[in-house]
């Protein structure tokens, strides 16, 4: 694990985005988990890239502009896992495959002003699409899961 996706973790990177990457997205995961600023999962990788080279990265790997898939998928609440590397589909049970293909998340710094789950702490917001066409999100305190 790195030190830099620990802290993205812990809500200490907020100029950082997290991207996990399956072959699914990526045709050679295996070569983006010989980096030293990535993750290996037993599915895929987890990269914490500076935000502009992050959304960068994450347009020329699944040819979606993030903020676009990240508004698009705040209309599906589902689960997504706290090491961002899974989660579970709000879809699942329809009879079909439902694996994580890739994730993009960032966090946002405690703002009392805001309210809810923003005052409490750090907020990580994460979007996820599935192997089924389904795009979902979900967020949570930093540190807490």
């Amino acid at each position: 694990m790195t030190d830099r996706y620990t802290e993205f973790l812990a809500g200490e990177r907020h100029e950082d985005v997290a991207l996990y990457l399956t072959e699914a997205a990526v045709s050679n995961v295996e070569a983006l988990a010989d980096r030293d600023d990535a993750v290996a999962t037993d599915e895929g990788v987890v990269l914490v890239v500076d935000g502009e080279k992050g959304r960068s990265v994450f347009k020329k790997t699944t040819g979606m502009d993030a903020m676009e898939f990240a508004q698009g998928a705040m209309g599906s609440d589902g689960h997504i896992d706290a090491d961002l590397a899974g989660g579970e589909c709000p879809e699942a049970g329809d009879g079909e495959d439902h694996e994580v293909e890739f994730v993009f998340a960032f966090t946002e710094a405690q703002n009392e002003e805001v309210g809810g789950l923003y005052a409490e702490g750090a907020v990580v917001h994460a979007y996820a699409h599935c192997s089924c066409g389904a795009s979902y999100s979900e967020r949570w305190l930093c540190g807490e899961r």
